[in-house]
């Protein structure tokens, strides 16, 4: 792991109110060194100078991440949320060695007034607040742009973009669209598992593809800038949506089915098609997701299986990383939010032994140094490396982003 970035001041979340009085506090997972750091990749002196010189020198891009912090005690989660002051993980990114990274913050777990979750109100309650913190330190700072993601790698910052994982909280207004982009949201996903007015998600028994309005909804989208994710949704919905779409596509954070047979990773018709299109698919880390017949026990071996087959399937150019981390007990996490999660339906059809934590990509704090490491090990080149980190992704912002 990396020392501090020599921008971060120590400045925790929301250090600019008080607690008790302004918020109700709680006692947070650590941000470093909650588990062990990973030992698999067992690199010599300079296969790591070689990564800590990636990591610094070039861009870097999480395609998908949550950077927030959840409470030690998993039974307090709902009261937490329910606050609607998510911490940012402050302290672990300045070691996370990222430029920049795609924030979901609460999305499927956004349920501030409603158990149900993904109300406008309570979107954009959230966006608003963490913002507030944003903007009271200069380390993390807020990105609309890809000269903001320059400007982050040129001054030894942190490009913190908004994101949500599906549009489901524009009901059938798509001038919301508008709204959400004024506030900073710079991507967005179709569908949470669940079907809304735009399309389906993963988790239904039939997929009626991208609806009249989730074509109204795409092509707002382009104009506006806002770039386009499929991750969480059907197989008809997302071929539908990378061909409504003008702009290429992302995957933000998933995986092959053909490496692993569950409605969470993609096939390869979708994988293709958004290839051909220009679009990039991010590997996913998220526990219980991309494992892999050689590696069923989820760590940093069974992602890098996934982001081989895809590699070997549409080509480097289109490849990148958002490994779908955060700061605390993921896997309780989905235990407690099993139903608004569709963690049932989304990893049905095999069987798999239960982890902690994904062993090498726990928490965004370690991950990139120990994905580059791994592509170093496996002597991948600078340029190689270079593209799947943050090239590929860059190169899809320049394009969509306006």
């Amino acid at each position: 792991m990396l020392e501090p970035a020599k921008r971060y001041t120590g400045y925790k979340a929301y250090d600019y109110l008080e607690p008790g009085k302004d918020f109700r506090e709680f006692d947070y997972a650590k941000q470093i060194n909650r588990v062990p750091e990973y030992a698999g990749l067992d690199l010599s002196d300079d296969q790591t100078a070689r990564t800590k010189r990636l990591l610094a020198d070039e861009l870097v891009i999480s395609l998908h991440d949550h950077v927030q912090v959840f409470p030690e005690d998993l039974g307090q989660l709902r009261e937490h949320i329910r606050q609607g002051r998510e911490p940012t993980g402050y302290e672990g990114l300045s070691r996370s060695g990222l430029t920049a990274v795609f924030d979901n913050g609460m999305d499927g777990t956004c349920c501030i007034s409603s158990d149900a979750g993904w109300k406008y109100t309570d979107v954009l309650f959230d966006l608003g607040v963490r913002m507030a913190d944003l903007a009271h330190q200069d380390f993390v700072i807020k990105a609309e742009t890809v000269a903001d993601l320059e400007y982050a790698h040129q001054t030894g910052r942190l490009a913190h973009v908004f994101a949500l994982e599906a549009s489901t909280m524009i009901e059938n207004e798509v001038d919301r669209l508008d709204v959400l982009y004024g506030f900073g949201v710079r991507q967005m996903g179709i569908a949470y598992s669940e079907a809304n007015t735009l399309g389906s998600g993963l988790k239904e028994r039939r997929d009626g593809g991208l609806t009249y309005f989730g074509e109204r909804a795409v092509e707002r989208m382009n104009k506006l800038g806002i770039a386009i994710d499929i991750s969480h949704s059907g197989d008809q919905t997302c071929v539908d949506t990378i061909k409504a779409s003008t702009k290429p596509v992302f995957i933000t954070h998933a995986g092959a089915r053909s490496v692993w047979p569950t409605n969470r990773m993609k096939t390869d018709e979708t994988i293709v098609e958004c290839a051909k299109r220009g679009g990039v698919i991010g590997l996913e880390a998220a526990p219980h997701t991309t494992l892999s017949p050689q590696h069923p026990r989820h760590s940093l071996e069974s992602v890098m299986d996934h982001f081989v087959y895809c590699v070997d399937l549409v080509g480097l150019e289109h490849v990148s990383f958002g490994p779908d981390t955060l700061f605390g007990d993921h896997v309780g996490l989905h235990h407690a939010f099993a139903g608004n999660l569709s963690i049932g339906q989304a990893h049905a059809g095999v069987e798999f032994e239960e982890v902690e934590y994904v062993d090498g990509l726990e928490n965004p704090a370690e991950e990139f140094f120990n994905i580059i490491g791994w592509l170093v090990k496996h002597d991948y080149s600078d340029d190689e490396i270079r593209a799947v980190v943050g090239g590929n992704t860059l190169r899809v912002l320049k394009e969509v982003w306006i």
